[in-house]
């Protein structure tokens, strides 16, 4: 048993929470967040600034860069220097912002798919054109796709690549190899990377992901890192991350874009909870991960015994189940909207992640066992209605 109780039921319906803004007789499983408190040592530190009782403009401190600068050292083995770290109020306001900035109308930035719905958004709402280099998907497995995506680099008109590492929804750590590859082309081609890492915490135990600026000098000139530890101690409303341009030319495009659009400073808790977690919460970060990836091994079993033919993408990262539900011979839109009819389980298309996601449905495991056994009942009614 551990030190923390993540059998806990929390009431979340009438929380404005965007999850559970649901009927009374549906299950969400869709958005990316958890079911669970956070770190009580964050709770706590929330709880001693707020009896501090005065809220006016906050400045970034050393102690936040230290945060950072310590966990990437003593977690991921990267040593970031502090002038790299720029505050941001959150990784999706950074993207569109270094989007805007590096980018011209109707030029291309370059996604690997199915990915992360919201990096359409950061591409086409800035007058850009997403350019597609789909995964490959055999025997069940993820691999990049180095020649289609040596063609996308090639074109001229694509100057940019928004990289989601470890993959969402996917659920795939890139190993050293393909970041090297990735960083090596991006060189040639002149591409810049936005390197999305907030899933970069919530790993399976024992296992770590691999930062992209840490592979190689080449890969570090290239990029721009987005992180934070809003995903993985489920202090996403908090709005606080930071991005890491060791370049000095990009870093200055960088930090005029995120103070253009006035997202680069901190509310009176951002540097507060980022504190908490990062200096005080590893233990109960590590407690979740065993809780998660055991609702992960057990989902998958589930389905994969229950609901005949249809196969969960082996993963080593995300409480997110990636579903191959290609058996049902419809559409992930259509499948998503029948379960939820039927069975009142709102789990997400996989269209949602572009056409390479049409077979596949999003479900996410972050909850307690309680509700995973319900969400999973729902799962095989809905699923096997149309087998």
């Amino acid at each position: 048993m551990g030190k923390y109780n993540f059998d806990e039921e929390v009431n979340r319906r009438s929380s404005d929470s965007l999850k559970w803004d649901v009927n009374n007789n549906e299950l969400p499983m869709w958005v990316a967040d958890m079911d669970f408190k956070t770190a009580p040592q964050i709770r706590q530190a929330i709880a001693d600034r707020l009896e501090h009782g005065v809220f006016g403009y906050a400045d970034i401190m050393q102690d936040w860069y230290d945060a950072y600068i310590n966990w990437w050292k003593n977690r991921h083995g990267f040593e970031i220097q502090k002038e790299w770290l720029i505050f941001s109020t959150g990784v999706v306001p950074s993207i569109s912002s270094i989007v805007r900035k590096l980018t011209t109308p109707n030029e291309k930035v370059i996604i690997q798919t199915p990915v992360y719905n919201i990096f359409f958004n950061s591409i086409v709402n800035n007058g850009c054109r997403p350019l597609e280099s789909p995964l490959k998907y055999e025997d069940g497995k993820y691999t990049m796709d180095f020649k289609d995506l040596e063609e996308k680099m090639a074109d001229p008109q694509a100057s940019l690549m928004i990289l989601c590492n470890p993959h969402n929804p996917v659920g795939k750590i890139w190993d050293k190899e393909s970041l090297e590859k990735v960083g090596e082309l991006a060189a040639k081609y002149g591409v810049t990377v936005i390197s999305d890492e907030i899933h970069c915490d919530i790993t399976r135990p024992n296992k770590s992901y691999i930062p992209f600026a840490s592979v190689s000098e080449t890969c570090r000139d290239i990029s721009i890192t987005c992180i934070a530890p809003t995903k993985c101690f489920n202090i996403a409303g908090m709005q606080t991350s930071a991005v890491v341009v060791s370049n000095p030319f990009l870093r200055h495009k960088v930090w005029r874009g995120l103070n253009t659009d006035e997202v680069a400073e901190p509310n009176s808790f951002a540097q507060v909870v980022t504190k908490a977690a990062f200096n005080e919460s590893a233990d109960w970060l590590d407690e979740m991960r065993e809780y998660v990836f055991d609702n992960r091994e057990y989902a998958k079993e589930f389905i994969e015994r229950e609901c005949e033919g249809i196969h969960v993408v082996d993963a080593d990262a995300t409480y997110l189940l990636w579903i191959d539900i290609s058996k049902c011979n419809k559409q992930s839109d259509e499948v998503a909207r029948i379960i939820r009819e039927k069975t009142g389980l709102y789990i997400t298309e996989g269209l949602e992640y572009g056409q390479a996601g049409a077979n596949f449905i999003r479900m996410n495991v972050a909850c307690t066992k309680k509700t995973l056994q319900d969400g999973l009942n729902r799962f095989k009614e809905g699923i096997n209605s149309l087998l």
